[in-house]
């Protein structure tokens, strides 16, 4: 028996089928990067929103904040010009019991001490993802109020120092042992029910916590 052999013949393609075959490749893969892009854009969107809100609400708890201050700061400066009067009152030895009371409440420092929520605020900048946040306006904005709240901070810091200042001073006036019975188990001022005296202090001394309570005006 004879045994024939078949052999199978293929075209070869021509350069139209290597074209097709390339454009539809490089379709393919440009629609994925387009996908792929677009969905990139999709996420930092939505991180954008979520920074923004975030940041909404930081605002709104500063805001509320700076209102109490506001209004505590409001309470001191009454309370440090009626501290000064009766300190300069011929009379004061008969006052002690609010110059003991005013000379606390005006050295507190928690009241008027402005601490920013700066959480949002710090992840956008050490992370650098400011950037996800197109409108330049809005960056230069919330740039800006980060300056400003770094003020404030440091207006405390230099606030505090002329509060520590005063305290000192004040030493020379107020009795501790009279101060201790006027704290609560929370640390509240209580007045006094009674008169509890000033120590013996100088004309010098006197004007020294003048000056100093001239520097807790202007500081307030």
């Amino acid at each position: 028996m004879e045994v024939h052999a078949h052999t199978h013949s293929h075209g070869k393609k021509t350069w139209k089928a290597y074209f097709w075959e390339f454009l539809m490749l490089f379709l393919a893969v440009f629609c994925g990067f387009l996908a792929e892009n677009q969905r990139e854009h999709m996420v930092e969107h939505r991180r954008e929103k979520q920074y923004i809100l975030s940041l909404a609400y930081d605002l709104e708890a500063d805001i509320t904040h700076l209102k109490t201050i506001i209004d505590n700061k409001k309470k001191r400066q009454i309370q440090l010009d009626s501290l000064t009067f009766l300190l300069n009152d011929p009379e004061n030895k008969e006052r002690g019991s609010a110059i003991y009371y005013l000379a606390l409440q005006v050295s507190r420092r928690i009241p008027t001490l402005f601490t920013p929520n700066s959480g949002t605020m710090e992840q956008l900048k050490n992370a650098g993802l400011l950037r996800l946040i197109r409108k330049r306006e809005i960056v230069d904005s919330i740039t800006k109020y980060d300056v400003s709240t770094k003020n404030l901070v440091t207006l405390g810091e230099i606030e505090n120092t002329a509060l520590e200042s005063f305290r000192t001073t004040a030493t020379r006036f107020l009795n501790p042992f009279e101060i201790e019975k006027m704290l609560d188990e929370e640390n509240n001022v209580r007045r006094p029910t009674n008169n509890p005296p000033l120590l013996d202090y100088s004309k010098p001394d006197l004007d020294e916590l003048n000056y100093k309570l001239y520097r807790l005006k202007f500081n307030n």
